[in-house]
């Protein structure tokens, strides 16, 4: 079974922030599909669909980002995924907004959702799909502005970025391979 896991922020005051576009693809990807996240277990709000052909689960961490390892690796060990089955997606602040980069292990590059993951699993050697939010051109604190909504015109080419992202995914899982799908995914979307 693929795990396909959204980072983010609970509760409405987050919703469309730059450090929520994990969730957004996620829920773009739902809304899709016609799937909810009816299932809760772990501190993670989850369901577990077919999807292009697979068995798939879906997961948004009900901690906050920083906690995000405290959800998805009970549930992972519960369902007995194995690592290379999981896909994380999350912002990146060294990615220029409307750019995708499809990895398959790293760092967590100072991103506190991805150090909790890789901690509570004791690795980093997992496939993500890291989203450019870009940094703060003006001297705004990167936690204010991790946490600040996308302007309208943002969100325009945000939401193309999601569309892609979630294609992404499905190609992966279709093919179930990751560097194909790398290879004509990665970059800037227009």
């Amino acid at each position: 079974m693929k795990c396909i896991v959204g980072l983010g922020n609970i509760g409405k005051r987050f919703e469309q922030t730059r450090h929520n576009i994990g969730f957004e693809v996620i829920d773009y990807m739902l809304d899709q599909n016609r799937f909810t996240l009816d299932k809760q277990k772990f501190k993670g709000a989850y369901t577990i669909e077919r999807f292009a052909g697979e068995k798939v689960m879906f997961i948004e961490p009900m901690t906050m980002m920083n906690l995000s390892g405290e959800a998805v690796a009970p549930l992972m060990n519960y369902y007995d995924i194995d690592v290379d089955d999981l896909i994380v997606l999350y912002d990146d602040l060294d990615l220029p907004q409307g750019e995708i980069r499809l990895r398959q292990k790293g760092s967590a590059g100072g991103h506190n959702g991805m150090k909790s993951i890789i901690q509570m699993l004791g690795t980093d050697q997992f496939k993500r799909i890291r989203i450019g939010v870009d940094r703060p051109s003006n001297g705004m604190a990167i936690v204010d502005y991790v946490l600040q909504k996308f302007s309208n015109q943002e969100m325009e080419t945000m939401n193309k970025v999601i569309e892609h992202s979630a294609r992404a995914i499905e190609a992966y899982i279709e093919s179930d391979r990751f560097d194909r799908v790398m290879n004509e995914y990665n970059g800037e979307i227009k």
